[in-house]
Parts: C-alpha cells; structure tokens; sequence
C-alpha cells in the first residue's frame, strides 16, 4: 500500500472509530441554531418557553448570544458574508432600518405557515412581530413611598431630589423630554422631526443631566433601584415585573407617557440555516406559544390569535392592557429607522458636552 492509500486509510479509521462518516458533517449543520436576544429575564423566560420546548421537539441544538439590538453587528455580518446567528430578537426600530439597507431576508409568510392578518404590527416585510414592550418610569417604594405620580416628576429635582436612571440611547428619551415639556403625545413625532422640536427635547433633558445615571441592559436599570443608585429610572416593564415577582421587590411602575415598543424576529440575510430560522420563528410566533411566555414576563403578544390563551391574570400586567394605554405614546418605528442615525450622532454630541 502506497503512502497515499495508508494517509486515506488512517483518517476513515479515525472518522469511524470517532462515530462514523456523520462526524464530517458541514460546520453548518442543520441540527443547530443560533439565536441572538436580549438577555436578563426576558431571555429566561424564551429559554423556558421558546429555546428548551423547540430543542427537544425539533431535536436541534440551540446555542444562545445576547445583544442589545445594536444595528451594527448584524451589519457588520452580512457585509462580512460571516453570518453566524440564525434567528434574532431585536427591536423593531432596528428590524427596519436593516431592512431598509436590505441586510435582512424578506419574510415569505406562507413559508412560515402563519396568517400575517393576524398579527399587529406586521407592515416590514422582514420582521415577524414578537411582543410589545413598555419603557417606563420605575422606583422603589420602600425608598420612595410618596413615589412620582406622572413623567413630569421625573424632571423635577426639587420634589424628587437624587439620580434617575435613563436609557443610553436618544431613543425614547427625546420624545419623554417633548411630553415633559407640554408637547402632545399625538404630535411628538411631527415636533421631534424638526430641528428645533430635537434643540427643544435637548433642551429639556439639560435639566437633569447631571443627576442622570445611564444604563445600557435591560438587566441594569431594576438593579439600580434595588442598590438604591437612582431614586427612579426608566425601564423596560417586564424587567421590573420580574424584580417584583422573582425577587421580591417593592418596586412600582408608572404608566403615565408609557412608550410602547415592538420587539420583532429577523433572519440576517445570507445566514447559513435559513429553513431551519422559518421553522423556528412559526414555532415561537405561534399563539399558543406566544401566550405561554406572558406566564413569565408580560409582554404583549404580537399575535392576537395568543390574547385568547393568555392568564386572565396576567393581562392586567401587559403594557397593552387598556388602562395602560390611555396615554401611551406608539413609538414610531419608521420614523427611527429614517432618522436615527442623524439623532444618535445629535445626542452623541450632546452627552460629550
């Protein structure tokens, strides 16, 4: 036998001993996922719902990353030709604007075998909308017992002297700022889209900008409440919904001027188990399904076909429950995704002044 035959005889006895030819199976494999989501509580809550239930039905393997819906590393991804996270959670401000630069496949729904008609929020053709979530204003009333009635009080330092905590982000904080500052909730976006409606929000959070503390996870802001950093920050609902129910946590949250965002599921376009992502995404989109997770965070699902399986005692605790949206301000995800990066570079500005 030449030294070739004996190389190519080596490495079969190698493959097959190791458990076969299987082993030389593509780095893509279709028995594994990558999913990419928040993190914190709310990511808990799909691993018990969505990522173990779906993993042991599809006999796949799922690995998880967490990001904070940062445009930039799905960006840089594509542009790569490295994609390497399957499915992805992201904010649906973020979901159009990569849509708009075509990084993001487009949805066919009947490949997904779900009814687009029955779900809110479904307009980008590369999303399927998740849940809805609410930034809004939280504090501690075992620190604060006479706590802020509305968002005005978060700007007011003399009755409610101390730190708040805020989001890094323009995002939410400009229109928090307009609604502050007497703008209507239902003209908001057509103030913020001037250059002085943007001067104006600035302006406003001038005010307090030395007594804010700016946090970047959704993990960060209850964990400033709870080491007494900040006498009332902003949040995302679900977070402190957890702090309450799994820690037991004193903490209150304010509805008044709740921001109502979309959380929605991408496909980074070019990724390498696209067929394996759709099936996925029609799993955890389902009603049923959908409904399930409001057992562990109440956030409100996307599909309304999920409303008639959600615990009736879970619904006054959704951000879409109708007592909660008398003053909801809708955040206006085209809007951001046109006008975002001009803002982030203004607000930028703003913070190095």
């Amino acid at each position: 036998m030449d030294k070739s035959k004996r190389v190519l005889s080596m490495l079969l006895l190698t493959c097959l001993t190791a458990g076969g030819l299987g082993s030389l199976k593509p780095v893509f494999a279709d028995d594994q996922l990558t999913i990419a989501s928040f993190g914190g509580a709310y990511q808990a809550a799909q691993r018990k719902v969505y990522f173990e239930p779906y993993a042991k039905k599809a006999g796949v393997k799922i690995s998880e990353e967490e990001f904070n819906s940062e445009t930039s590393k799905i960006r840089a991804m594509v542009e790569s030709k490295s994609v390497s996270w399957d499915a992805v959670d992201m904010d649906a401000v973020g979901g159009e604007q990569l849509c708009a630069e075509g990084a993001l496949e487009t949805i066919d729904w009947k490949r997904l075998g779900l009814d687009r008609s029955r779900f809110t929020g479904a307009d980008n053709d590369c999303v399927v909308p998740a849940d809805f979530y609410a930034t809004v204003l939280a504090y501690d009333k075992d620190k604060l017992p006479n706590g802020p009635k509305n968002l005005n009080d978060l700007f007011d330092t003399q009755k409610f002297p101390g730190k708040r905590g805020l989001y890094k982000s323009p995002f939410g904080n400009l229109e928090w700022a307009l609604i502050a500052d007497g703008v209507a909730v239902k003209d908001v976006y057509k103030v913020l889209g001037t250059s002085a409606g943007v001067d104006r929000a600035l302006k406003k959070l001038d005010t307090i900008k030395k007594d804010v503390v700016w946090w970047q996870t959704g993990a960060q802001a209850p964990q400033l409440l709870a080491d007494g950093q900040v006498v009332m920050t902003s949040a995302w609902n679900g977070r402190i919904y957890d702090a309450v129910k799994n820690s037991g946590k004193h903490f209150e949250i304010l509805w008044d001027a709740q921001e109502l965002g979309m959380n929605v599921w991408v496909i980074p376009k070019g990724g390498p188990r696209v067929d394996a992502a759709y099936k996925f995404i029609a799993f955890v989109t389902s009603g049923s399904v959908q409904a399930d997770q409001t057992r562990y965070i109440p956030y409100g699902p996307a599909n309304r076909d999920a409303i008639a399986h959600v615990d009736p005692a879970v619904l006054p605790h959704l951000p879409t429950a109708p007592d909660h949206m008398t003053h909801a301000l809708l955040i206006d995800a085209a809007f951001w995704g046109e006008r975002g990066d001009e803002l982030r570079q203004r607000f930028t500005a703003w913070l190095a002044k």
